[in-house]
């Protein structure tokens, strides 16, 4: 099977890891995968929540918004309607889960890290390219505080799902709004699973069809964690 860009069921679309992409922030990143760009900053402040007060521990927290002309019409942005939309919020608290499953909290004592998310262009995935992302300007932060040990291992996320009954890697959005099964898979570089989101758009898929998705998209993170870790080398 060959897709509409030319790659195979199991290609990622090509990735590029731009470090310090921002000068200002601790960390960051410019991520991009196919025509997808996403630019990830992270800010290391002193403080943390007041429910962490006294205790020792420090706080990873993420923002994500899209430009307005991120994306083929004009989207608005959330801040004229005063509070984020729920897809927002849900792809935030998606993003900060990802990266604390990752960081040892008791070596940011009273520290917060916040990671800006920030989308450019939109062309499907942009919640996995933001973890991906986001794990690069994070491990970039801690480390310009002497704080790099903090981070225990890497976390990558990509998306799979099912195109005329074959399981695909990395939809685009053309494919995206095509498949039958849409799935988000976040991993961890020591293999451990943190989140998997899926649903059937029509049929209800079967376990053997789930089994081949996760292993696709298993592979699909050994290879953006081969990116991550060749990008900070």
């Amino acid at each position: 099977m060959k897709r509409a860009d030319g790659r195979g069921p199991d290609d990622l679309r090509p990735i590029k890891l731009t470090r310090g992409f921002q000068p200002s922030p601790e960390g960051s990143c410019l991520i991009e995968l196919g025509q997808t760009r996403v630019v990830c900053a992270a800010t290391v402040t002193d403080g943390v929540p007041p429910w962490l007060r006294d205790t020792g521990q420090g706080w990873v927290t993420a923002e994500y918004a899209m430009l307005p002309r991120s994306t083929v019409e004009r989207t608005p942005r959330e801040v004229k309607s005063g509070r984020p939309s729920g897809r927002t919020q849900e792809i935030q608290r998606l993003i900060g889960r990802s990266l604390r499953s990752v960081t040892d909290m008791g070596a940011l004592p009273q520290r917060t890290v916040t990671i800006d998310c920030d989308v450019l262009v939109a062309d499907g995935g942009t919640r996995t390219a933001s973890i991906t992302g986001a794990y690069v300007a994070l491990s970039d932060a801690l480390r310009s505080k002497g704080l790099g040990h903090a981070v225990t291992t890497e976390i990558a996320a990509v998306s799979v799902g099912v195109l005329l009954g074959l399981p695909v890697l990395d939809l685009d959005y053309e494919e995206d709004v095509a498949v039958d099964v849409d799935m988000n898979i976040v991993m961890r570089g020591d293999g451990g699973l943190v989140e998997v989101q899926g649903t059937a758009e029509g049929e209800p898929f079967d376990r053997a069809l789930l089994d081949q998705m996760l292993d696709l998209a298993e592979r699909g993170i050994d290879e953006l964690i081969a990116a991550q870790r060749a990008a900070l080398a």
